[in-house]
């Protein structure tokens, strides 16, 4: 009896939610880690390692993925991928204590490390070209969408459910996940001869990348280069990548095409990638920083501000398709980059410590849209000067892009966030002088607000409050600094991009806008 015929949207759909899967279960890791530190009774230091387990997972596999569905095809890894993840986050919340959590988190983000890096190709091999610029879309839009919900969902699961919900809504979506797969794409002929595996340049790609993602995502927390731990994994790391590197230039392999890798311009287009990560990174960090910091806001509320971030992108999207398929994506990027330049200039300009979610709103709104825009049109001018039998190379690379320009942006941006707080702190502390007449009126006030509301004596805790108001400014500055500096990073980038050549004409370029406003008589 014959089977039945691969449906080829049913894989489309697997692997864009594939992608979607795996943003959202790192990022709900994240925004929960007190929640889960508690529930295994890790203090913070040790508890720090939970969310990195996961992602040096995802980017230990990448290079794995890569050969592995070059060899066996994309759906028996995917396959794989899916069950281990589904299984993984199953068992994570029945953890009693860190080490078998992080055992099981590392397990997880090796399954769902696999989603990313063939998601293009299969995109890529599964429609017409004429219609890729939909697919890269829907896949910057799984990837944003992800980033901006996640603090409302896991304020939700605290709230009204348990933080094992966190792992455990994992669950359903894989397995949906895995019935897509398993109907949506062929199976792959086994090969005659099997490949025999380039074990030397996958594993030292792997552990090489993984070593450095473990320094990039603990260095602020240990002060980089005064930790020992944290040189030794950049070094370490760094001379695996490098041996890695070295190898697949002289030794011709079958699981990554280093010309392809460096074809002109791609290597400028996975920098904007990077760039990218880190202005996407001023809404999902600068301002859960500021409300939490700032205003004393609950994860749940943190929520309530970015959900209104993700929105407006399901709406975005189909416009960023539309210019895709109607003016070079080139000017699609720009335009987004633009957008989020200017967004972040705003708030820089007009951010106040009375700022709550809808004073976010408008910008935001603003920074929503050229996301969408300026990731779908750096990735499809990509995907234009890619050569087809690059596809694997290229999903590694973008997978490599998107983990490590997250994590490079999120520590330069922690880390600036914090020098910059430490400095205003002590700028503001230099004017705050005992016994000058407008600090002594500022307790004043401070003590006669707390005599009204308590009854007792106010005089103590006035210094407390006003130890809190410098902080509190140096804290707004902080934020202030890293907005304007995403945006200058923003208008550099368009720059950049107005530097690249046009891509080749093919079956998925862009068919202008004609406009006729009048009829030739003859």
């Amino acid at each position: 009896m014959a089977s039945n015929p691969p449906k080829p949207w049913l894989g489309i759909t697997a692997v864009l939610f594939g992608a979607f899967i795996s943003t959202l279960t790192g990022r709900l890791s994240t925004f929960g880690l007190a929640d889960i530190r508690g529930a295994v009774h890790a203090g913070f230091d040790d508890g720090a390692w939970i969310t990195t387990a996961q992602t040096s997972g995802q980017m230990l596999v990448t290079p794995i993925a890569i050969w592995a569905g070059g060899v066996y095809g994309p759906r028996h890894v995917l396959l794989y991928g899916a069950a281990l993840f589904a299984l993984a986050s199953t068992l994570i919340p029945f953890s009693g204590s860190l080490e078998p959590l992080l055992v099981l988190q590392f397990l997880a983000g090796v399954g769902s490390g696999t989603f990313i890096p063939l998601t293009l190709p299969v995109v890529l091999r599964s429609i017409a070209p004429k219609y890729w610029a939909y697919g890269i879309v829907v896949y910057a839009l799984n990837l944003e969408l992800s980033l901006n919900i996640s603090a409302s969902l896991e304020g939700w699961y605290i709230d009204h459910l348990s933080w094992r919900f966190i792992f455990w809504q994992s669950v359903p979506l894989a397995l949906a996940m895995v019935a897509c797969l398993y109907f949506g794409l062929p199976r792959a002929p086994a090969p005659r001869i099997p490949r025999r595996p380039d074990l030397f340049g996958v594993m030292t790609a792997a552990v090489g990348l993984a070593l450095i993602y473990a320094a990039l995502d603990q260095g602020n927390r240990l002060d980089w280069f005064a930790s020992g731990t944290i040189v030794g994994l950049l070094a370490s790391g760094g001379i695996l990548l490098l041996a890695a590197v070295a190898h697949v230039v002289t030794t011709p392999s079958g699981w990554f095409d280093p010309k392809g890798a460096l074809r002109w311009p791609l290597p400028v287009l996975l920098l904007m990638v990077l760039v990218l990560r880190l202005t996407i990174l001023s809404t999902a960090f600068l301002i859960p920083q500021f409300l939490i910091s700032v205003r004393g806001y609950r994860s749940l509320e943190v929520g309530q501000a970015l959900v209104w971030i993700a929105i407006p992108q399901l709406i975005a999207a189909p416009v960023a398709a539309l210019l895709l398929r109607r003016m070079d994506s080139r000017w699609t990027a720009c335009t987004g980059l633009i957008a989020v330049g200017v967004a972040c200039w705003i708030v820089s300009q007009t951010l106040t410590p009375q700022w709550g979610p809808h004073q976010f709103l408008s910008t935001q709104l603003l920074q929503a849209l050229g996301q969408t825009l300026a990731l779908s049109g750096v990735v499809f001018t990509s995907v234009q000067h890619m050569k087809p039998e690059s596809a694997l190379t290229f999903g590694a690379m973008i997978q490599t892009a998107r983990l490590m320009g997250g994590e490079i942006g999120l520590a330069f941006t922690a880390t600036l966030v914090r020098v910059r707080e430490q400095y205003a702190s002590s700028q503001i502390g230099e004017h705050v002088v005992r016994g000058a007449d407008n600090v002594a009126i500022r307790l004043q006030e401070y003590a006669a607000l707390l005599t009204s509301r308590s009854g007792g004596e106010g005089g103590a805790r006035s210094y407390a409050l006003l130890g809190g108001a410098v902080r509190q400014a140096a804290e707004l500055q902080s934020v202030v600094d890293g907005f304007l500096l995403i945006g200058l990073v923003a208008f550099a980038a368009v720059g950049a991009m107005l530097l690249l050549d046009r891509a080749p004409a093919s079956a998925a370029s862009y068919r202008p806008f004609r406009f006729s406003f009048w009829r030739k008589v003859s």
